[in-house]
């Protein structure tokens, strides 16, 4: 007869995210793990694998909620500009507000790649989901002349993903929202 797992999974992969998120793949030790999810070795390699397989679905888990969120914030904008801005000062304030940690998916682009197969399809997959919605956002916005067509749509939209990655990374760097909104507003600026 098979054991019953003695512990919630859902939070412990979000227990995990938050562990990872803080330290990184390769500072988090399965030991770190264990203790911070106050599970035994073999319950993780049960429920999870490994220490990859917690990794992968501590990035779903953010994938899920943090990223999800993003894309909800731009349908709930009431027009493209201040959707926008609001996207992008929201990111900021959640990666400050996280102790400087960044975006978890920024984080693992650069700590993973190119190496990480597995983590670059994760990444490139909500990457590719922002981009989209920011397109057809971008795209709407100019058919109604709310902003310049000057730009393709597509274009725009991989240069604000683009643009809001950079200033994930700088907010581990300067953990600041009064800092780096201003940037919002010149990145704006490509609407016009």
């Amino acid at each position: 007869m098979a054991r019953t797992r003695a512990f919630d999974t859902d939070a412990a992969v979000s227990r995990a995210m938050e562990l990872f998120w803080a330290r990184g793949y390769e500072a988090t030790s399965v030991r770190d793990l264990t203790q911070h999810l106050g599970i035994g070795q073999g319950s993780l390699y049960a429920a999870f694998g490994d220490k990859d397989g917690l990794y992968r679905a501590a990035l779903e888990h953010y994938r899920a909620t943090f990223a999800a969120a993003a894309l909800r914030s731009l349908e709930e904008g009431a027009d493209a500009r201040s959707a926008i801005r609001a996207l992008l000062v929201e990111r900021i304030r959640i990666a400050v507000e996280h102790g400087g940690r960044g975006c978890l998916l920024v984080n693992a682009a650069t700590e993973r790649l190119p190496e990480d197969q597995p983590t670059r399809r994760t990444v490139r997959d909500v990457l590719d989901a922002n981009q989209d919605a920011l397109a057809g956002l971008l795209r709407a916005a100019a058919e109604r002349d709310e902003i310049s067509s000057r730009y393709d749509p597509h274009t725009l939209a991989a240069f604000l993903v683009t643009f809001l990655n950079g200033l994930l990374v700088s907010s581990k760097i300067t953990p600041d929202v009064d800092a780096l909104e201003p940037l919002v507003e010149v990145a704006l600026t490509t609407l016009d």
